[in-house]
């Protein structure tokens, strides 16, 4: 998009800002169909967001019958909006006769299989006599010709929704997967085994607890569609907004002002988006034009947007696909989850801050005037039910009930909030029908004293919202933004299952951790004489294996993460680094929060960095340059994991302890380290600095990050000479003027 297809200020239009969305978000770039046909599909995804809504608060179905009904809707829509080739070609409208409502009838003979394939397990599950079908349990490990045929299906079709909606690189991943389970005997060395025979792969990826109906596919069904939910709605509502108006009243007026903003509103929507597209077209729209007014460079304007949005997936409380699997994978609660990544977003938000104000200091940017900002009275008195919903949700998620109880709630609440008004008492049919539903869980035990008061407190306020409400066309856009935001999620949580399934029927997982940790360890000896000195030695073997093991660990995240959405690479890779880091002492929830961290850096690492490039299309800039800002400016993202699989401390809940001054120390000195590196990157801390000063700067950063007092010391020696030679050139300055 040119320059010239802008608006003076800089600003887009909520059109093309929708386009920029579509272009980069996972799976939004769809098929055009006949009004008639969108009709049809629009019902379809509203009884899709309808039933996950309704199950949340009002209790799941067998886990079959309801992964089954989800792949449902994923077949559905996706064979309806995703052509065979996801070019503009096949996007555009043909028709025809064997294009009914422009879906070609080879889709619709896929779509039809897949459904069958999804609801066959529901229906066979207690055994169909007429057709000769045992129930389940009679045939695990002993399909018969229809399950064969069945799971051969669901196993192809799901490779394909995951190509069409996510391209080719992680459907060609899972086959090499899929390649490693049935030719066992022909690898070699540690790699071999003895092979699963065709039969039992085929029903181990298709019969429920492994495989496709498995436990990511059961996250994302009963878990995480809900809090993108949430998210689309609240955000709809006004609590994005909210969000940005209050970070601009924060930090507008500031050095820096609009690019402080970004990194504000960006760390508040980030704590009810999941998408880091999404929170990037959100919030840059506003942000992006107005850092560019300010002085900042189109690319950096861009970058600054791109790193703090990225930051979505990794803040509290809804931190995306990753950390609701995540938290199965550990049997751990979610709360535990949210609390252990508190600090780590933190650390990347304070990064991308003091890189954005010394920039700013660099360049010599004010901020925004007075009159430039919001006004805090005004902004509260007309937004403040918009905050309502939140409250409830984190409220009821802290108590100790279901994730998609606290979604269940938080949706209701933002409906009531957006729809509901106290003026119009028609309206109040909403808030009437959510008390009754606290009102009947309470008298069955569902809900304690405490949060029905609370919640039907939360609901009667919100019906006081002085905004304009929300009509019912209205909302069911954003219910349906919300099914489209989940079905490339829904497409990879189900083929990545098979990844889990293999590496649960072979043990890939640990014979690649094993492989690591060795090559590592053998580096690590033949390095080990250039840190020791006689009998004193700066680090020991053990250490150099494991800074080499996660530095292996990382590096895959970041070549993986090339096209691969965030949760498979999670999935993925997890299965590799949580036996390595193991045999190392790293506790589990360490090891799984670094390879999410370096999973969501892969998000902002040229060449493949979809948030940098929806930046760089508001920006007007390079596509490249604005991906290699956004990589140097989310520097804390790259370091943090480091630094908790170190300081473990650092993620409060691990299983190593918690001691309060042992943490103020190690968080001191990681957010020391990050600002040091900041320092460098920019070449900028009290004044300008030369080459040399920023090595030995980012280098003092680098060593602050490990958690001891010996490399405290060994830092601050580092760091010494660059500091004295900064004082003495702010004091020469400040002399002069």
């Amino acid at each position: 998009m040119s320059e010239g297809d802008r608006s003076e200020d800089g600003t887009l239009s909520a059109e093309e800002l929708a386009e920029i969305e579509r272009k980069y978000e996972e799976g939004a770039s769809i098929r055009k169909v006949s009004p008639r046909a969108h009709a049809i599909l629009r019902v379809v995804a509203l009884l899709f967001a309808a039933y996950h809504f309704y199950t949340a608060g009002f209790g799941l179905p067998a886990d079959h019958w309801h992964m089954g009904i989800h792949l449902t809707g994923l077949f559905i829509l996706i064979y309806s909006f995703f052509p065979f080739f996801n070019t503009a070609r096949a996007r555009a409208f043909h028709g025809g006769r064997f294009r009914p409502g422009n879906v070609p009838l080879y889709d619709l003979a896929l779509m039809a299989l897949g459904v069958a394939a999804a609801l066959y397990l529901g229906f066979s599950w207690r055994g169909v006599p007429a057709l000769g079908i045992d129930e389940i349990s009679l045939r695990m490990g002993n399909p018969n010709t229809y399950d064969l045929f069945f799971a051969t299906a669901m196993i192809l079709l799901a490779l394909d929704i995951a190509r069409r909606t996510l391209g080719w690189v992680l459907p060609a991943i899972i086959c090499v997967f899929i390649a490693y389970a049935l030719a066992g005997p022909w690898f070699p060395g540690l790699l071999q085994h003895p092979g699963v025979r065709f039969n039992t792969f085929v029903s181990s990826m298709y019969f429920p607890q492994e495989g496709i109906f498995g436990v990511t596919l059961w996250v994302v069904s009963t878990i995480v569609f809900h809090f993108v939910l949430f998210g689309v709605v609240a955000q709809r509502t006004g609590l994005g907004q909210l969000f940005i108006d209050n970070a601009t009243i924060l930090a507008g007026r500031y050095t820096g002002g609009p690019a402080k903003v970004s990194v504000v509103s960006s760390a508040f929507f980030g704590t009810i988006s999941g998408s880091s597209v999404a929170n990037t077209v959100s919030t840059g729209s506003l942000t992006i034009p107005n850092m560019k007014r300010l002085g900042y460079p189109a690319h950096f304007a861009g970058g600054v947007e791109a790193a703090a949005s990225a930051g979505g997936q990794i803040t509290p409380p809804i931190m995306g696909a990753a950390a609701f699997i995540m938290a199965e994978f550990l049997e751990l609660p979610y709360t535990t989850i949210v609390i252990a990544a508190i600090f780590p977003a933190l650390l990347h938000y304070t990064g991308v801050f003091a890189v954005v104000h010394l920039m700013a200091r660099r360049l010599g940017l004010k901020g925004l005037t007075r009159d430039a900002l919001p006004k805090l009275a005004a902004v509260w008195r007309d937004g403040w039910a918009n905050v309502l919903p939140l409250i409830g949700m984190l409220w009821v998620l802290f108590a100790g009930y279901t994730p998609y109880m606290s979604a269940f709630c938080g949706i209701s609440l933002a409906i009531v909030a957006g729809m509901s008004r106290w003026r119009e008492p028609p309206t109040l049919v909403y808030a009437v029908a959510f008390i009754a539903f606290v009102v009947w869980k309470y008298t069955g035990g569902g809900f304690a004293l405490k949060e029905s008061v609370l919640l039907i407190a939360t609901a009667v306020l919100a019906t006081l919202n002085r905004q304009e409400r929300i009509r019912m066309p209205a909302m069911a856009d954003a219910f349906e933004t919300g099914v489209r935001y989940a079905l490339a999620v829904g497409a990879a949580s189900a083929v990545v299952g098979i990844v889990v399934g293999v590496i649960n029927t072979t043990g890939i997982g640990f014979r690649i951790g094993y492989l690591v940790t060795q090559g590592a360890g053998n580096l690590a000896s033949d390095m080990h004489y250039l840190f020791a000195f006689g009998s004193w030695e700066l680090f020991g073997v053990g250490d150099l294996q494991l800074f080499l093991s996660l530095v292996f660990i990382a590096i895959a995240c970041i070549l993986m993460g090339a096209g691969i959405p965030t949760t498979a690479l999670y999935i993925m890779l997890v299965s590799v680094a949580q036996p390595a880091l193991a045999q190392l002492g790293v506790p589990p929830i360490a090891s799984h929060m670094f390879v999410l961290y370096y999973g969501v850096v892969a998000e902002i690492t040229p060449p493949v960095c979809t948030s940098a490039y929806a930046a760089a299309a508001i920006a007007g800039s390079n596509p490249f340059r604005t991906g290699m800002s956004a990589f140097t400016l989310g520097l804390g993202k790259v370091v943090a994991p480091m630094a908790f699989v170190y300081a473990p401390v650092l993620l409060i809940v691990s299983s190593t302890g918690f001691d309060l001054w042992t943490f103020i120390y190690t968080a001191g000195t990681a957010i020391a380290g990050v600002i040091a590196l900041s320092a460098a990157v920019v070449g900028y801390w009290m004044a300008p600095m030369n080459v040399f000063f920023r090595l030995t700067t980012g280098l003092a950063g680098l060593v602050f990050i490990a958690p001891s007092l010996q490399a405290d010391l060994i830092a601050l020696i580092l760091l010494g000479p660059a500091l004295v030679t900064q004082l003495l050139a702010r004091r020469g300055e400040s002399a002069a003027a």
